[in-house]
């Protein structure tokens, strides 16, 4: 068993399945499913450092993707949401998304918060590019951010 688990950990980590290993974990990790890319996009890193900015990239455009797919799960949801009656602490949190606006989808690398933002902002219908740009703008941050963080923690 172990020697199947490392074949197949090093058959993930060639560059030409890690890009879209990456992709699939940052895309996934950011629907409402618990699942964490950044392990993912560390032990390419770990195995491959000169593929740091493309797996940045693929990671950002995977998570962005991802929460464009909330945004639309959200949108979908509004229909089915305006039959029920909204506590005040639901009011007034749909009341600060709806001040910011898009930008608020800067916010959408936050743990726990960060996908369902995404889709609260489709269910408020913000207009869908520049939630976009701003979900993008906030994914690519962390990801620079965390990886430089763990590649500086656990040197290669």
């Amino acid at each position: 068993m172990q020697a199947w688990l490392d074949s197949l950990l090093a058959l993930l980590a060639l560059p030409q399945y890690g890009l879209s290993t990456v992709f699939i974990a940052a895309f996934v990790s950011a629907t409402l499913l618990p699942v964490g890319s950044e392990p993912v996009l560390f032990g390419l890193l770990r195995l491959n450092p000169d593929m740091f900015w493309p797996a940045i990239g693929v990671a950002t455009l995977g998570n962005t993707l991802g929460g464009a797919l909330d945004w639309w799960m959200g949108y979908g949801a509004h229909k089915v949401a305006d039959k029920y009656a909204h506590s005040k602490h639901h009011v007034r949190v749909l009341a600060w998304l709806e001040r910011l606006g898009p930008k608020a989808c800067l916010l959408s690398w936050l743990p726990l918060v960060g996908d369902p933002l995404c889709a609260v902002a489709g269910w408020l219908q913000l207009p869908f590019w520049p939630c976009l740009v701003y979900m993008a703008i906030g994914k690519f941050a962390r990801y620079v951010t965390m990886t430089v963080a763990l590649l500086y923690i656990w040197p290669a």
